[in-house]
């Protein structure tokens, strides 16, 4: 027996939401501001992961979403004053727009097209912040004041809280996005990345598709620069390079492209790796110049021994290992009913049990009618000497 999948996906969510809760408390501050961090990469990743594989494009350019949505944050918190949750909404809705316009004028773009336009994207537009220093702060940037909730203590760490939010926003992200995946926009969606051609013919609108996904990416990738902006404290050109949307894109190829549990794999891995590596390298003694690289050399390692041993990603090795030891997971929608095959009123016997049946059609005891016939091949034939 199946379980509904909206149920399944809130019981997973529940059960994540109380493991963050249990880790902020047991570990340190600054072990909170990782999972906040790793929090801040899901939601990021998550809505690239829809983008490129699901509805099949490529983009290069969630950084400079990022960016947008953090400014946008900055902004609005320090010039209106307005609680987090609307800034977080007004954030998002302007990510939109701008995913909105992105998505439009790179439509009819594909592969290394669509690739170079949302690379021009990541690396130009934070550069805006240079040719108005009066409005983004220039090489300064913009501060962030932000506050644990009174009601919770003057003693109470803002690490934590931070923790809290941002992995309640990524765990809202990720349920939303597996209910969006698996509706009708989904399907549409998986069937543009497979066949164009196939999808228009079916019924379904291409463009509207590929713009929609570019406006839940951006969407996504906005309220995780909302997110960061609040945990660092500072919003500056510098914070997004172009090697943020390689980044994002990386961490969603080594957790498996078009799985929403990948995009959880490839954040830890982008975020805990070079941490771990630093510290190695910082225990060992190693030189800074040395000790620079190793996490650009670590993170490499990981992502070609991830690409030799699992072409599918870090979610398609985990669902190898269960295959190999016998569990699989449930399908996440409910059985189709099985046919009524009762004969009704006027039809004829049927010439054997349909248990026994061998493929074909029932009718003919299995054998297959050729096309366009109206029946048994036997009936088709026409007797002798008649016109």
């Amino acid at each position: 027996m199946t379980t509904r999948p909206l149920p399944r996906i809130l019981a997973a969510a529940l059960v994540g939401a109380a493991l963050v809760v249990v880790l902020s408390i047991k570990l340190n501050a600054f072990r909170d501001y990782q999972i906040a961090e790793i929090a801040v990469e899901v939601t990021a990743v998550a809505g690239l992961t829809v983008l490129t594989g699901l509805s099949g494009q490529i983009s290069l350019g969630n950084g400079a979403f990022m960016a947008i949505g953090a400014y946008t944050t900055a902004l609005v918190m320090m010039h209106l004053g307005w609680p987090f949750a609307a800034v977080l909404v007004i954030s998002a809705a302007v990510t939109a727009v701008a995913g909105a316009i992105v998505g439009v004028a790179a439509a009819r773009l594909h592969g290394p097209y669509l690739a170079g336009v949302t690379l021009m994207l990541g690396v130009a537009l934070p550069s805006l912040a240079y040719v108005y220093p009066g409005i983004f702060g220039a090489d300064q940037g913009l501060n962030v004041v932000y506050t644990a909730p009174g009601f919770l203590g003057v003693n109470f760490p803002l690490t934590r809280w931070e923790a809290w939010i941002c992995s309640a926003v990524a765990l809202v992200t990720l349920v939303l996005l597996a209910n969006l995946a698996r509706s009708r926009v989904g399907r549409d969606w998986r069937a543009v990345r497979d066949d164009e051609v196939a999808a228009a013919l079916a019924g379904v609108n291409v463009a509207r598709a590929r713009v929609l996904a570019f406006v839940i990416s951006a969407t996504c990738a906005g309220m995780a620069g909302a997110l960061l902006a609040v945990i660092t404290g500072l919003v500056a050109p510098g914070a997004f390079p172009i090697t943020v949307s390689i980044a994002l894109l990386t961490a969603a190829v080594i957790g498996g492209l078009g799985t929403l549990l990948g995009a959880i794999w490839g954040s830890l891995v982008i975020v805990l790796v070079p941490a771990y590596a630093t510290d190695v390298a910082t225990s060992h003694g190693l030189s800074t110049a040395v000790a620079a690289n190793i996490p650009v050399a670590a993170y490499g390692v990981v992502l070609i021994l991830v690409m030799l041993i699992f072409p599918q990603g870090i979610q398609g090795a985990v669902r190898w290992l269960l295959r190999l030891f016998g569990i699989s997971a449930a399908r996440s929608w409910r059985k189709a009913p099985a046919p009524d095959a009762r004969p009704t009123a006027g039809d004829p016997p049927a010439l054997s049990s349909p248990v026994d049946d061998p493929p074909g059609n029932p009718r003919t005891g299995g054998l297959p009618v050729p096309p366009f016939s109206a029946g048994p091949p036997e009936l088709d034939k026409k007797a002798p000497g008649t016109p």
